[in-house]
């Protein structure tokens, strides 16, 4: 696994060295852009707007346009905004995790301890199970600052990044009903359905990408030339409108398969 920050994890006084790792991989098909005439490859070329010339990347710098005018900068300049940030995690304060609403939820990373720094990380680690708490911190990755939590998980220490609170759009805009009353029947019926979809035991490895894999059967039969009749389908839509009808509906293949 190829670590893709190295710095330190600031708690108090103690700073525990630690380099950062991606926790996700991409599962879906890796498919190339072609041209239909000849299936060539189509690559992306870099277009200077003035002059329609192909820019190579030694030569791309990043500016920010003020008052019509570019600033150009450097790596030194971002490194300067703040170089703590871009070193240390910076735990700010300790939460219980339900008070991060699941909106605010991104990007997991693992961090793992450095020499030195391994007494230090699972004394923090143990420190967040025993307290059910989680910490709050930030730092700077790619030149960007990055709200996050850290959280025990099984050995690991589980990085996520967090959005700030300005990056969650508002919902009132949007028509969602208030006041519409909810019989004791429908939500019992509710429930039930609920229970009745409740595993004894809950296991994520069960849920697989079926879709790539259904894809794949797809292309492999298409380089041999057969033919692919796509299957019909159709949503069947509940002739009842009454809410209980169809709770109860739900319920019934349950049943009849018992």
């Amino acid at each position: 696994m190829h670590a893709i920050w190295t710095g330190a994890i600031g708690f108090g006084l103690v700073n525990i060295p630690v380099k950062l790792y991606s926790a996700t991989q991409e599962s879906s098909l890796d498919l190339d852009m072609l041209d239909k005439n000849g299936h060539a490859n189509i690559h992306y070329a870099r277009i200077n707007a003035n002059s329609g010339k192909e820019v190579p990347w030694a030569n791309i710098v990043k500016g920010y346009k003020y008052h019509d005018e570019y600033v150009v900068l450097t790596d030194d300049d971002f490194a300067k905004v703040s170089p703590k940030k871009s070193k240390v995690i910076d735990i700010n304060e300790f939460v219980k995790a339900e008070s991060i609403d699941a909106t605010y939820y991104d990007t997991p990373y693992y961090l793992s301890p450095t020499k030195g720094g391994e007494k230090a990380y699972v004394l923090l680690r143990e420190a967040l199970k025993h307290s059910g708490k989680i910490a709050i911190g930030v730092f700077v990755l790619r030149n960007k600052e990055n709200l996050c939590v850290l959280r025990p998980q099984a050995d690991v220490l589980l990085l996520q990044k967090i959005r700030f609170a300005e990056e969650i759009r508002d919902y009132d805009d949007l028509e969602i009903p208030k006041d519409i009353a909810v019989k004791p029947a429908e939500m019992k019926m509710a429930q039930s359905l609920i229970n009745q979809l409740t595993p004894k035991k809950f296991s994520m490895a069960k849920y697989k990408d079926t879709y790539d894999e259904e894809l794949m059967k797809i292309i492999v039969a298409k380089s041999k030339g057969k033919k692919i009749t796509a299957p019909k389908f159709k949503i069947i839509h509940n002739k009842s409108k009454d809410l209980m009808e169809q709770l109860k509906a739900s319920l019934e293949p349950k049943k009849k398969a018992s």
